[in-house]
């Protein structure tokens, strides 16, 4: 995760002299350049991906140390919960890691896309900024939705409802859902952008998420009102 986060700073540092001395840094909806800035700002970018990874190399060692640990008087429990950290700490990982790649990618295409499009003295982008983001977007959703029904109970990653936290039925139930409709929003996103411009594509992205939200957290509550029902025929039969 660190290799992956570091290579943007290291190689932008790297090729800093070589850049124009003036690189867009903003451009508005019709992709015109509205700010030009110096070319060290671009360094900016990969040292919030160093700082994005520092804070997921935070959590993972906060699971990691928690997997180590062995409760006292609480032998019976021990494995369970050092399978509950490690999970959460494997999950962290792949999604720090997609991040610095997703993050990583989208800095190199829009340097090498400022650097042309000074070259050719043009005054618009030379890159749908908006479709490249969702389609990496997409694609990090899919990988994460694979992963996302392995997570054990946590108030940190997953689908994390007060309903789908009431038990690790719910928990199982409601994530396995998510993982399905993270999927099918990560491959929906994707399509949007072969049809429709960036600023349409993360529109897009942002209905798919709220349905998808919409229904996870219907859902959940379902499933609760399921699992009481459940439980409280168990101790009628007591």
């Amino acid at each position: 995760m660190w290799g992956i986060a570091i290579v943007p700073f290291v190689v932008t540092s790297l090729i800093l002299q070589g850049l124009p001395d003036k690189l867009p840094m903003h451009y508005d909806l019709q992709g015109n350049i509205d700010r030009w800035g110096s070319k060290t700002e671009e360094l900016i970018f990969p040292m919030i991906i160093l700082l994005f990874t520092g804070f997921w190399h935070v959590m993972i060692a906060y699971y990691e140390k928690k997997a180590k640990m062995i409760p006292e008087d609480k032998a019976a429990s021990v494995n369970k919960a050092q399978a509950v950290a490690k999970s959460n700490s494997k999950l962290l990982t792949i999604v720090g890691t997609c991040m610095a790649v997703m993050f990583g990618v989208m800095h190199f295409a829009i340097l090498y896309a400022s650097c042309v499009q000074v070259n050719a003295g043009l005054s618009t982008m030379t890159l749908d900024i908006g479709k490249l983001t969702c389609t990496l977007a997409g694609i990090f959703f899919i990988i994460i939705g694979n992963f996302l029904p392995k997570t054990k109970v946590n108030s940190i990653v997953g689908v994390r409802t007060p309903w789908s936290m009431y038990n690790e039925n719910t928990w199982r139930l409601s994530n396995r859902l998510g993982a399905w409709l993270l999927i099918i929003a990560g491959l929906l996103t994707i399509l949007t952008t072969v049809v429709a411009n960036g600023n349409i594509s993360t529109i897009m992205l942002l209905v798919y998420l709220i349905a998808a939200s919409v229904v996870l957290i219907i859902y959940s509550k379902i499933v609760y009102d399921r699992e009481c029902r459940e439980e409280s025929k168990k101790d009628e039969l007591k």
